[in-house]
């Protein structure tokens, strides 16, 4: 495939490095995020990217009279927008195979892969991402027969939106090496089977092991160009850091490999994968931090359950729209609680997903024994998602100090069958973000991309509005849990800069902060909250060099 070329080569494309000495930025608007000067229209940072001042553009054009000299006009500019739970490597993967975001139908889902697979050499598996029975009629799962016609000797492979399924033909099924037939089921996952015991051809959380286990591994260079892709795609819609959530430690060598060569356009927060390689690495060496301050991995993600979508969600109690089924735990409690503990001997803060209400409830009881008198410290342990919680768990984020990661998005895309899944009582504590906060729970926002957009402009619209983009329903959904465009900006900011410990550096503009930021053709505090999504990313700074421009 075409290598894209990147605009965020640093160190030779002309007019993103530093130019030497001081910078001055003057815009209509600047929002800084610090209580002591929230607003201005001037900013000044020094040629190593730290904000010198914050003031007014006579004020500053007099006392840094030398300075590079930057007209943002009349564009808004906010501190840089940080992706507080993403997945970079499977961003680029999904912009490298069909996407089948948003298909309507399976017969939608036909035709895109027909299109993708002209593209294709002859023997290779034709792979797709982003499918959602959810959005068809009669929203029933896939087999593997809605497939064979179009491709039967192709082997596919497709994964669910949520990443949390995936859907073969039987070209892939004969690939798997072992006998799907029976009753039998993995941990941690499910295999669905007709009524006689065979694999229908979807593969839920830990069962898709068994088919991504025969499918060709990507060479280094198709795995470099992925994260490329990633990357221009992240900095393209005003991302400046991005936490990336299940990093292996070959993908930290290769973002490593990146960094050294200045090829970071932006800030990763690594969380490692899990108890494996990764962390063993950070607990016999300590946290990494990259010397540019581009790359860091000061913790570990760790899967708790699955999710709601697919029904692998751990529930406490069964499935309102599937008696008898009360979801998946990924990994088994006790190995769950080994590796919190190992994490925390090793001073490596733990990032737990937990989508279910007993999801949430096994990482509030895990963090609670393995912290026993230390609750009350500055540990910043993380609940990713928490998006189903029992109403008694509620106040138990905030006793333990959890810092609650949540993805706004999620809630728009889920609302057309959340209910469904869990009836309206337990809609009490889900997508409860006014109500964690008002306990006093900090929020971290994010996208959780590829299975959402990578566009944070999405993310801050459904946080304000709780709508789709149709504006429905009217008033939004569950509309109390709605948040300010203040309170959403925080989220993304200084509230996902507080999540990695980076609340000192990032998050907002002011002296000594880095010079992160992104300029906007409009205020995303006051401009109607239909036009979020339409905001354009005029360019992206990180440490004061503009690593994006959408000219």
């Amino acid at each position: 495939m075409r290598r894209i070329c990147l605009l965020i080569s640093l160190a030779a494309a002309s007019g993103l490095a530093h130019a030497g000495g001081e910078h001055l930025l003057v815009a209509k608007r600047i929002h800084t995020g610090d209580a002591r000067t929230p607003v201005a229209e001037a900013m000044a940072w020094d040629a190593q990217g730290r904000v010198l001042a914050i003031g007014s553009a006579q004020a500053l054009s007099a006392r840094y009279p030398d300075a590079v000299r930057h007209d943002a006009g009349d564009a808004t500019v906010v501190p840089g927008l940080v992706d507080a739970h993403a997945h970079l490597m499977n961003l680029g993967f999904a912009l490298l195979r069909a996407d089948l975001v948003d298909a309507a139908s399976n017969d939608e889902v036909i035709r895109r892969l027909q299109a993708f697979e002209a593209t294709l050499p002859e023997g290779a598996w034709l792979l797709g991402r982003g499918w959602d029975q959810n959005d068809w009629p009669g929203k029933q799962f896939p087999t593997a027969a809605d497939l064979d016609a179009a491709f039967p000797d192709r082997p596919v492979w497709l994964e669910r939106v949520d990443g949390h399924a995936g859907w073969a033909n039987s070209a892939a099924l004969r690939a798997v090496e072992r006998d799907l037939a029976g009753d039998w089921q993995p941990d941690g996952g499910r295999i669905l089977r007709d009524e006689a015991g065979k694999a229908t051809g979807v593969f839920i959380d830990t069962a898709a092991e068994l088919v991504d286990a025969v499918v060709p591994q990507p060479d280094d260079a198709l795995r470099a160009e992925a994260l490329e892709r990633a990357l221009a795609a992240a900095v393209a819609n005003g991302l400046t850091g991005v936490h990336d959530m299940g990093v292996s430690l070959a993908d930290l060598r290769l973002m490593r490999g990146f960094a050294d060569a200045g090829k970071l356009p932006l800030r990763i927060r690594a969380y490692a994968d899990g108890d494996a390689e990764a962390l063993d690495a950070l607990c016999a060496m300590g946290p990494y931090q990259h010397a540019s301050g581009r790359l860091a991995m000061r913790g570990v993600k760790f899967y708790v359950d699955g999710a709601l979508g697919s029904r692998g969600a751990a529930l406490i109690e069964d499935y309102s729209d599937e008696p008898g089924h009360r979801g998946l735990l990924v990994t088994e409690p006790a190995a769950y609680a080994a590796g919190v503990a190992k994490a925390h001997g090793c001073g490596i803060q733990p990032a737990s997903h937990a989508i279910g209400d007993r999801g949430n409830r096994v990482v509030l009881d895990t963090y609670d024994a393995v912290l026993g008198a230390k609750a009350d410290t500055d540990h910043r342990w993380r609940i990713e998602h928490a998006q189903v919680v029992h109403r008694d768990d509620l106040p138990r984020f905030a006793s333990l100090k959890v810092i609650a990661s949540m993805q706004p998005t999620h809630a728009t895309s889920d609302m057309p069958w959340a209910e469904a899944r869990v009836g309206r009582e337990r809609l009490y504590g889900a997508y409860a973000w006014q109500r964690l906060r008002a306990l006093g729970v900090p929020l971290a926002l994010g996208s959780d991309f590829p299975v959402e957009s990578v566009d944070p402009r999405l993310g801050l619209y459904s946080a304000v509005t709780r709508q789709d983009r149709d504006g429905k329903p009217p008033g939004g959904w569950l509309p109390d849990q709605k948040l300010t465009p203040e309170q959403a900006l925080q989220g993304f900011t200084a509230g996902a800069a507080f999540a990695s410990f980076d609340e000192e550096n990032t998050g907002r503009l002011a002296p000594g902060f880095a010079a992160d930021f992104v300029v906007l053709d409009a205020d995303p505090l006051s401009v109607d909250a239909s036009r979020l999504p339409e905001l354009k990313v005029r360019s992206t700074w990180v440490d004061g060099q503009r690593v994006f421009a959408a000219d």
